[in-house]
């Protein structure tokens, strides 16, 4: 069979979400009451509330519908906490500077124990995401609101390439739902990959990406992008038995390998595809080894260099290395 090109948006860590997703019982008007999954780019697609909302075990299936229409940012937290408390003032900022494009919903973590090992809160704050319904792992600890700021308009970018461009209004606001979103314009070479992304050109979009970062190396951004359509590229057009068959059949082929461990990051088993290449990596010459540390460089940047897997498996190849 054919493989669906793994989208963006599931490209970081993925949580088991499904025993919320798979409830029984339907889904109770809330936040997400109005929205319309696969709404028109740019449209209004309902009310909320508020911009920051509050959630808990019993209520979070309305948020995952949410996310089909805007994407969601989770909070999970303590009151008790202070580093917390700061943080969700920060997220409330910045969240309502993007005027619907974007929602936040703050979870108390201890009263709230499936929720908090869904997102594997191990401690708090700890920040991440829903977008088209698939939960994408952001941080852990407190952020300065330049980096939150950063890490939103990140969000944003995925979204988009999942389709996820809808906007909500506040209930009661003025002209809630009839205002027109102001949308910041991409930077150029940006906006030009996700064309050529929507249109499955990955070859443009990768020449676009290193445009962009030949112009500004710190453009961390462009360089997020180039990875995680590098992944699209690679696996575009294969299907899920053809990669592990191959690799498999010929354990000793780099490539079947290196092709494996893209899949299983696409698929969120980032710790799988982790170990795989660092366990392969001592046994190889010199152009083997090259190729398994830029390979993994490169997933580091996809499934995010704040994730912890990624700052244990970047320990272990420095000591592979020195």
């Amino acid at each position: 069979m054919s493989m669906i090109p793994p989208s963006a948006g599931n490209l970081r860590g993925a949580v088991d979400l499904s025993s919320l997703v798979n409830r029984a019982q339907a889904p109770s008007a809330g936040p997400g009451a109005a929205a319309a999954p696969g709404a028109p780019a740019g449209a209004t697609a309902g009310v909320v509330p508020s911009l920051v909302l509050e959630g808990s075990d019993a209520t979070f299936t309305e948020f995952i519908e949410l996310s089909n229409t805007v994407p969601v940012i989770v909070d999970l937290k303590a009151e008790w906490a202070e580093a917390s408390k700061e943080l969700s003032a920060v997220l409330a900022k910045v969240v309502t500077e993007y005027a619907g494009r974007i929602v936040l919903v703050g979870i108390e973590a201890e009263a709230n124990p499936q929720l908090a090992q869904a997102f594997q809160a191990q401690s708090v704050p700890t920040v991440a995401a829903l977008v088209g319904g698939r939960p994408v792992s952001l941080f852990q600890g407190s952020y300065p609101e330049q980096e939150v700021r950063a890490i939103i308009e990140q969000v944003l970018q995925l979204a988009a390439q999942n389709g996820v461009t809808g906007t909500v209004a506040v209930d009661g606001a003025p002209d809630a739902g009839d205002a027109e979103p102001v949308e910041e314009p991409l930077p150029p070479h940006h906006a030009e990959a996700y064309e050529a992304i929507a249109r499955g050109d990955y070859a443009t979009a990768i020449a676009e990406y290193q445009t962009a970062i030949a112009q500004n190396p710190r453009d961390a951004l462009a360089v997020a992008g180039l990875a995680q359509v590098k992944l699209l590229d690679r696996l575009d057009g294969k299907s899920l038995d053809e990669i592990r068959g191959a690799a498999a059949a010929n354990p000793g082929n780099l490539d079947a390998q290196l092709l494996v461990a893209d899949l299983d990051v696409s698929g969120g088993h980032v710790d799988d595809a982790f170990d795989r290449l660092l366990t392969l990596f001592p046994k190889q010459d010199q152009p083997g080894k090259d190729a398994i540390r830029t390979r993994l460089l490169e997933l580091f940047e996809v499934v995010g260099p704040e994730d912890p897997r990624v700052t244990q498996a970047r320990r272990r190849l420095a000591g592979l290395l020195y």
